[in-house]
């Protein structure tokens, strides 16, 4: 049997019961589109955050292109953020009319920067976007000096950090906005698309309400502003409503497979060896994915498969190195040590259901593997 690296299969079978009653809810209600449970778990997920409001979304993209335009971002201005992230937060950023402004990350712990931002600052630049990745937070005090000093927005990108904490405070609580992915592989993730975007700020979220639903407020025929079809799905909103109760099992479950893979594989580490992920300080670790990194990358995982081990690249390709990015005008060399990570990072299986022996496979097989490099 193939080991994956991500499977909802082993969870739905263990919350079928959840789940499919989820479903018989919202068809039993008699409103499908923003009903009752879109408005219940847009006010779970903002009290669970201790934040004022939630907008829930179709999707991860639209809920940081949302975000962007509730908080002001104009074509033509300047989103500072990261290469090293999925390209949706670049297309999102592209899709407003902005200006996608990239940082290298940081090499121990593949995060934003932060002390590269002062210098990408222009009169231009109009928001800072931090990518909070793998599970962990991006640090923000040096962001939020910066925003405060040149009169900057933050939006958080949460997509991969439900739950993860940084100085104690939960992800998306840093910001003027946050954006979240409730995508299927996500720490909390639904059984299709979905997202939503936290802020306190009484203006963005009425910004944020508007947008989401063709520019119109009161009623379906008056259209106040420009805006989008981009509604959360009753059927996902139910679901996540349930599957958020049970978010600190699953990010238990992760942080368990996470010791496993360290304790079993910590001797092949150094220099030239394998590399584990690194806590950045004052992080709480969530572990959306399980990021490793090898210079011999490539063999590693093509030799895996010989296992029947499936792993996955998060990410080969830079955004600021793919063709849709090329006007953008970022040279090979531009961002070294993204370009580095792309190399040679690679993420082995990681989600809570992971059957032990699944775990204990994975970890024999890359110790094998590894006594060949």
């Amino acid at each position: 049997m193939t080991t994956r690296v991500w499977d909802y299969l082993p969870e739905f079978e263990k919350e079928r019961e959840s789940i499919l009653e989820a479903v018989e809810t919202v068809f039993e209600s008699g409103q499908l589109v923003l009903g009752k449970s879109v408005q219940k778990f847009e006010e779970e997920y903002a009290a669970c955050h201790g934040v004022r409001y939630c907008t829930g979304v179709d999707n991860g993209t639209n809920a940081v292109k949302l975000g962007l335009e509730a908080l002001g971002v104009k074509p033509g201005d300047e989103v500072i953020t990261v290469s090293n992230t999925a390209a949706p937060t670049v297309v999102a950023i592209d899709e407003v009319g902005a200006i996608p402004v990239f940082v290298d990350v940081r090499e121990d712990y593949y995060l934003m920067n932060t002390d590269l931002v002062a210098d990408a600052i222009t009169s231009r630049t109009k928001a800072l976007l931090p990518v909070h990745l793998y599970g962990q937070c991006v640090e923000m005090a040096p962001l939020k000096r910066l925003a405060a000093e040149h009169g900057l927005v933050i939006l958080e990108d949460c997509a991969q950090s439900h739950g993860a904490r940084h100085h104690a405070k939960l992800s998306g609580t840093f910001g003027d906005a946050a954006a979240f992915s409730f995508y299927p592989t996500k720490v909390l993730g639904a059984y299709g698309d979905g997202g939503a975007v936290l802020t306190s700020d009484d203006d963005v979220h009425q910004n944020l309400r508007r947008l989401r639903y063709y520019g119109m407020e009161d009623t379906y025929f008056v259209m106040r502003t420009p805006g989008h079809n981009s509604r959360l799905d009753e059927v996902h909103a139910e679901i996540l409503r349930r599957k958020l109760t049970r978010l600190d099992g699953y990010i238990a479950g992760r942080r368990a497979v996470a010791q496993r893979y360290a304790d079993g594989l910590r001797d092949l580490t150094g220099p030239d060896g394998l590399v584990l992920p690194s806590l950045a300080p004052g992080n709480d670790h969530v572990y959306y994915v399980y990021v490793v990194r090898h210079p011999q990358r490539d063999h590693i995982i093509e030799a895996l498969k010989g296992y029947d081990i499936s792993l996955n690249i998060s990410y080969p390709w830079p955004v600021h190195t793919q063709t849709g990015f090329q006007h953008l005008g970022y040279a090979r060399g531009s961002l070294p040590v993204t370009e580095k990570l792309a190399d040679q990072i690679f993420s082995l299986p990681m989600y809570p259901s992971l059957p032990r022996d699944e775990q204990d496979k994975v970890i024999s097989a890359v110790r094998e593997v590894l006594a060949t490099c």
